[in-house]
């Protein structure tokens, strides 16, 4: 960091001798004109260093750095002659940043391109564009959403960074990537050169890694009740339905909120979830059990089923993505949707003899063990459906 830098006997102005010279990391202002010039000298590889050129000015009354550009690539002289016109500029009541034909969007016109160019590799009914809607919202644009994207520095980045990197680790974890497709997008459109939210930025974050923290979920001898609280509930019967199949089949809720009856054979007691609505991204079949039937018959005669979606909200939608956790929480369940799904696992592990394969197909995990894989190419459906049965029967009796 700067502060930590060795300090020196500084010029009062800069000669392009002195430019060409020096090697001490450091801030070297230039007193010319008052332009708020300043060489900036930072350890590169190899023992070098690598010099640029920056300018503080105040534009609308706010402190601000602008880049100006690579020593050698921009010499003293043209350095001085671009902060002047920045000077200008700002005397005139000109932002410098938005000179004439200057055509680099802002981050947040850029933002909205790249999840455009996304959007089609998205899962419907999926979290991701309400993800990064509400980070951006939350986090990015506050600070960088109206600075067109070249002139967004590593400085700026780690501002927004820095008051949730050890508070909201994944969360700043998402807003980092987030921040840096949007600049290899600016890159790759020739905004800009660099990505400021790449590999420097990181090795100058804290590397304080926190505890990865579990889905909260129940023990498996309390999910009849938590399923009875639900259904004994004023809760929106197509809530109430999607929480209870969510549960029997140890489905994700993406998955359940998705569904549709045409990927559900009644008769033969199968749900096929396509591939493109598969974390995976992988077909997956699920055995119904005869409870799950069940359910599903109430869905079918209770709730509006024009759209074709299993388990809509009251205005005929795919349910929002936080609809089976808002509704677990306002009954007071110490859980949340993805948890039943380990307390199914632990059920099985601890109740039942079958093998692990078996259950892990039942989640929908993928084998990483690549030579197994290639070998194990059945789902084991039957022995899947035999399980399941054993999970509902076992749910069903603690009622």
């Amino acid at each position: 960091m700067e502060t930590a830098m060795k300090p020196i006997k500084r010029p009062t102005m800069l000669s392009a001798t002195f430019v060409k010279t020096v090697n001490v990391p450091g801030r070297y202002g230039d007193g010319r004109g008052g332009l708020g010039l300043s060489l900036l000298v930072r350890p590169g590889r190899r023992s070098r260093v690598a010099k640029c050129w920056t300018q503080s000015v105040r534009i609308g009354g706010k402190p601000t750095s602008l880049g100006l550009g690579r020593y050698p690539v921009v010499t003293l002289a043209l350095a001085r002659q671009k902060a002047l016109e920045n000077a200008q500029a700002i005397a005139e009541g000109r932002d410098p940043r938005r000179r004439s034909g200057h055509s680099a969007p802002t981050f947040a016109e850029a933002a909205d391109k790249v999840m455009s160019i996304h959007a089609g590799n998205w899962k419907p009914g999926g979290r991701t564009e309400d993800s990064w809607r509400a980070t951006l919202r939350d986090y990015i644009l506050p600070r960088l959403g109206d600075m067109p994207v070249d002139v967004v520095t590593g400085k700026d980045v780690m501002a927004v960074l820095q008051p949730i990197w050890t508070a909201k680790r994944e969360t700043a974890k998402r807003v980092r990537a987030r921040i840096g497709a949007v600049m290899k997008w600016a890159v790759a459109q020739g905004h800009r050169t660099d990505n400021p939210a790449g590999d420097a930025l990181a090795a100058a974050l804290p590397n304080n890694a926190v505890r990865r923290q579990h889905h909260k979920a129940l023990p498996h001898a309390e999910v009849g009740a938590a399923v009875r609280k639900v259904r004994g509930s004023d809760a929106y019967p197509g809530a109430v339905f999607a929480f209870e199949l969510l549960v029997l089949t140890a489905t994700r809720s993406g998955e359940i909120r998705s569904a549709v009856w045409d990927d559900i054979d009644l008769e033969s007691a199968v749900w096929t979830i396509p591939a493109e609505r598969m974390k995976a991204g992988l077909a997956h079949r699920v055995p119904l059990s005869d409870r799950a039937l069940a359910v599903l018959d109430q869905a079918r005669e209770e709730l509006p089923h024009g759209s074709g979606t299993v388990f809509p909200s009251p205005t005929g939608c795919v349910q929002r993505n936080r609809a089976l956790a808002t509704l677990v929480r306002e009954l007071g369940i110490d859980a949340v949707p993805h948890g039943f799904r380990s307390s199914f696992r632990d059920w099985a592990a601890e109740c039942t003899d079958t093998p692990r394969e078996v259950c892990e197909l039942a989640l929908a995990h993928v084998n990483r063990d690549r030579v197994e894989a290639a070998y194990r190419r059945s789902d084991l459906f039957e022995r899947r459906r035999a399980l399941m049965q054993q999970w509902a029967d076992y749910i069903s009796a603690q009622d």
